[in-house]
């Protein structure tokens, strides 16, 4: 059986935090023709809190790749708080992945895994993983373990 996106997550069993506001002087999103571009989240948890912490330091790698899923949820969140479903999304086509980390820490593609795996659960294998970076931060915003930018294609 073939499950649109809004149903895949439905399966899941997950709850999706609230969207975030901008703190700044941003967008937190902006669709340019057919393409959704969605700029740095944050682990943003259900109560509105944040993950933080610095990978390495105070937070070990699978501490990290769940924070990172978290920052998919919190994308997620804002896909559907500003779009009204998930399905309004076609394919993931870039994802840009900071990880807060101490300079000995070398697996920052392992930490974004967190947020690429969410995303080819709920858009599949084909539509759900697009290209990616994974980077290493001296430090992120209030000391949050990662920070995730991406765009989509819209239908």
């Amino acid at each position: 059986m073939n499950l649109l996106p809004q149903e895949k997550f439905e399966t899941l069993g997950l709850s999706l935090p609230p969207a975030p506001q901008p703190l700044g002087i941003y967008k937190p999103y902006l669709v340019d023709g057919k393409y959704l571009y969605l700029s740095g989240h944050g682990p943003v948890n259900d109560d509105k809190s944040l993950i933080i912490g610095r990978i390495g330091d105070d937070m070990d790698i699978e501490q990290g790749k769940l924070a990172a899923r978290q920052v998919g949820l919190t994308m997620l969140s804002t896909i559907v708080t500003n779009f009204g479903s998930l399905n309004k999304v076609k394919r993931v086509i870039k994802v840009l992945g900071m990880v807060n980390c101490n300079g000995d820490f070398l697996r920052h593609p392992y930490v974004i895994n967190g947020c690429s795996e969410l995303f080819a659960e709920v858009w599949g294998q084909e539509n759900g993983i697009g290209v990616r970076s994974a980077v290493g931060m001296g430090s992120l915003p209030d000391n949050i373990p990662v920070e995730v930018e991406a765009v989509f294609e819209l239908y």
